[in-house]
């Protein structure tokens, strides 16, 4: 395994043998664990992820760490928009929906007050960080 696929299926460990929490660098951070289907393999795909709470539904924030390009999971989920995600103990039937700027603006401007790592992401990327919305079917 590579070394990003090693710290995430820790990730995905610790927050299913606690319904949900994990300590280090996101302890106490609303954390989900979204499935989600390969565009070209087919294959699924388990990726643990922030959220931002949104009436609903869970915003969720294609960063990368402020890469120049957009995560797979980003590209996953435009193909396949019908996803489900792990929060806490349960699990949600949910599909995704690419945010246009007038409802991105106010999520983004939030999860960048709240956690202001995501304005560093932002800070090193000339990309627009796109945000999708996870809502229940």
């Amino acid at each position: 395994m590579d070394p990003v696929s090693d710290w995430n299926q820790q990730i995905i460990e610790e927050f299913r043998a606690n319904e949900g929490r994990v300590g280090g660098q996101f302890e106490g951070a609303p954390l989900l664990l979204l499935h989600h289907t390969g565009r070209k393999t087919g294959t699924e795909r388990v990726t643990p992820m922030m959220y931002q709470r949104v009436g609903d539904g869970y915003a969720v924030f294609a960063s990368y760490a402020g890469m120049d390009v957009h995560p797979a999971w980003y590209h996953n989920l435009v193909a396949n928009p019908d996803v489900s995600a792990e929060i806490g103990a349960d699990t949600v039937a949910l599909r995704a929906r690419d945010l246009p700027a007038d409802e991105r603006e106010p999520i983004w401007e939030q999860q960048k007050q709240d956690y202001p790592g995501f304005a560093g992401y932002e800070a090193k990327t000339d990309r627009v960080i796109p945000v999708v919305l996870l809502e229940k079917v």
